[in-house]
């Protein structure tokens, strides 16, 4: 839930870099509150207007998500314009969200993954100086 919350706060950061488990675990979230909408819109008999207010309230949020995890792996994120070829365009897309961070930094800012690892690190040397 806290990666869900950390892309909606970030909800028009086009900029910068999001690792894999930001994007995926907002992807999980998105994925079950609109399944959720869509029960409730079939057994209210509302056509789909909770799931498509949804959508509108998500759309900038998840566009930035996917603009930052393609820039994670060294992409423009104008890359998402490769969904619209049919199939391979999707598969593409896929691939290039599954796959791992570019190390170190790149034209798009450092790696978050080292960036948490070292945030990690630090309260853990933290915590184990002050237990002493």
């Amino acid at each position: 839930m806290e990666w869900y919350i950390k892309c909606l706060k970030s909800y028009a950061v086009f900029s910068g870099r999001a690792r894999r488990k930001e994007f995926w675990y907002f992807t999980l979230f998105n994925t079950i509150i609109i399944l959720v909408l869509s029960g409730l819109d079939f057994v209210l008999g509302v056509g789909g207007i909770l799931t498509s207010l949804y959508y509108l309230g998500v759309i900038i949020p998840m566009l930035s998500v996917y603009f930052r995890r393609l820039h994670d792996t060294g992409r423009s994120g104008w890359w998402l314009l490769i969904a619209l070829v049919p199939f391979v365009g999707a598969i593409g897309l896929l691939v290039f969200l599954v796959t791992d961070s570019e190390r170190g930094a790149n034209e798009y800012g450092p790696n978050p993954k080292e960036l948490w690892s070292s945030a990690d690190e630090s309260t853990s040397e933290g915590e184990v100086s002050s237990s002493d």
